[in-house]
């Protein structure tokens, strides 16, 4: 603010000439934000012309005001020089910060390079700040669009499928890398593919190619088929055994079947039930995990022995050595039969096909990525779909949702 005959007189600017000092991304008195005139360069040329317009009647109201400066007395100058050095020390012994528009920024940046340095005590604003001031009007004077100097950064998506290749290829270095991400469209360098390794703290092929237990024991389940046993009680007290075999590698039930008597003609009819059954599924196994139940007669290993499975046989009292069918077994209780009366072997069979479709291809596994076992590990993720249909399993015990087409 400037004195003029001992009275304060506010500077009021244009609204013109404000709105050209409002920040970028703010509203102007006209409603439309600065960001979104069009061109990318500078402002249109009409908008521009309003702004000189501005400025011009700015510039030649303050050339008055300095000329009826001029023609006062310099005591009078001095007596208000004083008060206003009076008040200015009196604000800053308030505690709060004044509240400063960007107008008043503008101002204060003009004049400080109008004074020399040392007169800039007379500020109520530190010199560093003053300064940030102006270089804050400097970079708004350009509107170019800026680009951080180097190579552009690596999309996530890209990011996120190097990481893939390399954790589930270990013997893959970055080169072999980079030449299957161009097989699929994508163009990488291998530093990009190294620095992205690092990162994320992957060591590179030699020491990922290690194997190491957990990758032991998953290549040694795919050639793995475990069975057991479990006894449901029937609503007239009847027991009936259910025979099934899983696959460890996918957990998958591939094969269940149930009876009252369980003797050895009937375990080994069911050994070759399976062998077909798998036979039709393309599918080989090398190794059969059981326990050491009587029920499992000789006959029974003889026919997996005769397609060139090898049988191994669990401690005795050790069901924790078996522990993925004992997991299943509790799995199909708790989620099932403990929730439903049975009353006949055929209601039995009936209840373990459904349940038995529903684990295999709808119901996620934890070990599997939460997948269901007949599931591909690389599965597209869909968008959220609005309508959603819902599938009632064994009249609503299990309910399956599906999104719609």
């Amino acid at each position: 603010m400037v004195g003029i005959e001992g009275k304060k007189v506010n500077w009021v600017l244009d609204a013109d000439f404000r709105d050209f000092f409002t920040p970028w991304g703010s509203k102007t008195r006209s409603g439309r934000s600065l960001r979104q005139w069009p061109g990318s360069v500078g402002f249109p040329v009409w908008w521009r012309s309003r702004v000189l317009w501005s400025l011009a009647y700015l510039v030649v109201r303050r050339l008055f005001e300095l000329m009826t400066l001029c023609c006062r007395s310099p005591r009078s100058k001095e007596l208000e020089i004083l008060v206003l050095r009076h008040e200015l020390s009196i604000l800053r012994r308030h505690p709060q910060r004044p509240q400063l528009r960007e107008a008043d920024r503008l101002f204060l940046a003009a004049l400080s390079r109008a004074l020399p340095r040392r007169a800039w005590s007379a500020f109520s604003v530190s010199p560093r700040t003053l300064l940030r001031w102006h270089q804050r009007l400097v970079a708004r004077r350009w509107t170019y669009p800026h680009r951080r100097p180097g190579r552009p950064p690596v999309d996530r998506d890209v990011e996120a499928l190097v990481i893939r290749l390399a954790r589930e290829n270990q013997a893959w270095g970055y080169r072999r890398i980079v030449g299957e991400l161009r097989g699929l469209g994508f163009s990488i360098s291998a530093s990009s593919v190294r620095a992205i390794l690092i990162r994320h703290r992957l060591p590179p092929a030699p020491e990922r190619d290690r194997l190491s237990w957990r990758l032991f024991l998953r290549q040694q389940a795919t050639t793995m088929l475990a069975c057991d046993f479990l006894t449901v009680e029937t609503v007239w007290l009847t027991r009936i055994y259910v025979l099934f075999f899983l696959s460890l590698e996918r957990r998958r039930i591939e094969f269940v079947a149930s009876t009252s008597n369980p003797d050895g003609r009937w375990v080994a009819q069911q050994a070759r039930n399976l062998l077909m059954h798998l036979v039709d599924r393309k599918q080989s196994f090398r190794f059969l995990l059981h326990d050491r139940d009587s029920k499992f007669a000789c006959g029974f290993d003889d026919v997996f022995r005769a397609e060139g499975m090898r049988i191994i046989r669990t401690p005795i009292r050790a069901p924790d050595a078996n522990a993925y069918a004992e997991r299943w077994v509790g799995t199909l209780r708790r989620e099932c039969l403990d929730r439903i009366l049975i009353v006949n072997r055929r209601h039995l069979e009936q209840v373990l096909r459904h349940y038995t479709a529903h684990y295999n291809r709808h119901r996620p596994h934890r070990s599997l990525s939460l997948q269901p076992p007949d599931q591909a590990p690389a599965v597209l993720v869909r968008a959220p779909a609005i309508h959603i249909h819902k599938h009632e399993v064994l009249g609503g015990l299990i309910n399956e949702y599906k999104a719609a087409a």
